[in-house]
C-alpha cells in the first residue's frame, strides 16, 4: 500500500523521535532496528525504506536529537538558569528527553564519520550558544575558552552523575558542578 508524501513525512518524524529517544536511553549499540521499529509503531522494512540503513538512521536520529534540544533553549536566557536546568536531577533522570551529548558521547568514537560530523557540529553549536551568553566584557577568544570549559563541565558532570550507583554522590556531582560554574 502506497502512502502519501505527507504520511511518509509524518512516519519519518515519528521514527526519528522514537530513535533519538531510545538511543539516548539505551545507547546506539543498545538499540536494534526491531526495537526502533516497534517504538515507532512501524515495521523494520519501513525503517529501511525511509533511511536505507541503520547507520543512516543513527546519523539522522542524532542530528534530530541535537536540533530538538536546541529548540528548547529560549532565544534569551540567563546562563545560571541554563546551568541549573542542565545539571538538575530531572535532566539526569530522564536521558531519553535529555542532552544527546551526555547520553551519546562515549559511543561517538565507534561511530561512522557522518554520525560524528553531525555530533561535532552540535557540540560546536552548544559552544556558540554558551559563548553568546558570556559576559560582553570578555574578549571573543576568552568567551570561547570559557564556553568550551563550561560545555565540557556540564556534559562531563551529567555523564558522571548518571554513571555512579550512589544517589548521594550523583547529587553531589550535580551540586558541586552547579556551584563551581556559578562562581
Amino acid at each position: 500500500m502506497r502512502v502519501s508524501k505527507e504520511q511518509a513525512a509524518r512516519n519519518r518524524e515519528r521514527i526519528l523521535e522514537a530513535a533519538s529517544r531510545l538511543m539516548r536511553e539505551r545507547g546506539i549499540s543498545g538499540v536494534g532496528v526491531d526495537a526502533l521499529a516497534e517504538a515507532a509503531g512501524m515495521t523494520h522494512g519501513s525503517l529501511y525504506s525511509q533511511f536505507g540503513s541503520k547507520e543512516r538512521l543513527v546519523e539522522e536520529a542524532v542530528a534530530h536529537a541535537i536540533v530538538a534540544k536546541g529548540r528548547e533553549v529560549p532565544d534569551e536566557f540567563a546562563l545560571d538558569d541554563y546551568v541549573s536546568e542542565y545539571l538538575s536531577a530531572r535532566h539526569r533522570d530522564e536521558p531519553g528527553s535529555g542532552c544527546p551529548f551526555a547520553a551519546l558521547s562515549c559511543e561517538m568514537p565507534r561511530q561512522s564519520g557522518g554520525v560524528r560530523e553531525r555530533f561535532t557540529a552540535g557540540v560546536r553549536g552548544m559552544i556558540r550558544l554558551l559563548s553568546g551568553r558570556m559576559a560582553s566584557t570578555l574578549k571573543p577568544r576568552q568567551r570561547e575558552e570559557e564556553a568550551l570549559a563550561m560545555a565540557a563541565s556540564l556534559v562531563g558532570a551529567l555523564v558522571l552523575a548518571r554513571a555512579v550507583n550512589d544517589p548521594r554522590l550523583s547529587d553531589d556531582i550535580l551540586r558541586a558542578t552547579r556551584n563551581r560554574l556559578g562562581e
